[in-house]
């Protein structure tokens, strides 16, 4: 009874380390973050890239971006230690955008080098893209991860037939459409400058209660001596006459 026990328990730590071996690659995926925006948006997009190997370090990431949905507008965040290179050049073919304007050329991709991502760490990669496009629903961004070692890795698998991950998926962003009420590329107007004071004005009787019977007291207050030194002036003048 005591063997048969023990041989359980081996079988049934082995099976959980097995999960836990197969469950770490999934969570150590190239990833794009946050995974969802809004259609017709600006936003700011993270490529998480971690370092999936002990023995050598993340050196290179390429980012390739979508040709069919090109991004009109991107800008690069600085990462430090990391030079930064994006190559633009000409579509496969020519796009008409969601605002009818056709469009030839884009970013095609964002290479970062000359950096390190250790053993155990990872480093988000920072980009602004807009306006996003309005009629599809998801946008891929393959990308190739270079080790100090010469492994490349690709993750530029598109999902399954029956909905299973591949083992080497492409950042995929998924795009929703606008809830209403909420600002679309052109965003919300500012509010007005000359708007400010008289918000300010509003606040201050929220915050110290009901300040008409002061105005009141004030400004009757400052009316009689402006009286007072009138009349003073008068008298000086009458007495030095």
């Amino acid at each position: 009874m005591t063997s048969y026990v023990r041989r359980a328990a081996t079988v049934t730590a082995g099976a959980l380390a097995l999960t836990i071996g197969l469950a770490v690659p999934a969570l150590a995926h190239v990833t794009v973050n946050p995974g969802t925006a809004v259609k017709g948006s600006w936003t700011k997009l993270a490529f998480r890239v971690p370092n999936e190997r002990d023995n050598a370090s993340t050196t290179k990431v390429e980012v390739d971006f979508p040709t069919d949905n090109p991004l009109p507008f991107v800008s690069v965040r600085p990462v430090p230690g990391w030079d930064v290179k994006l190559t633009r050049g000409k579509l496969p073919k020519p796009v008409v955008s969601d605002a009818g304007d056709t469009i030839t050329e884009s970013v095609l991709k964002i290479t970062w080098s000359g950096g390190k991502v250790g053993s155990g760490q990872f480093q988000e990669f920072e980009v602004s893209v807009g306006p996003l496009p309005k009629s599809v629903d998801t946008l891929a961004f393959p990308t190739v991860q270079t080790y100090s070692n010469g492994e490349v890795v690709k993750w530029a698998d598109a999902p399954k037939a029956d909905g299973s991950e591949p083992d080497h998926p492409a950042p995929t962003l998924k795009l929703v459409a606008a809830e209403e009420g909420e600002g679309d590329e052109d965003g919300e107007a500012p509010a007005s400058p000359a708007a400010a004071p008289v918000v300010a004005a509003v606040a201050s009787e929220d915050q110290g209660g009901n300040n008409t019977p002061a105005l009141v007291l004030g400004g009757l207050g400052l009316v009689a001596g402006l009286v007072g030194a009138g009349a003073g002036v008068t008298a000086l003048r009458r007495s030095r006459g």
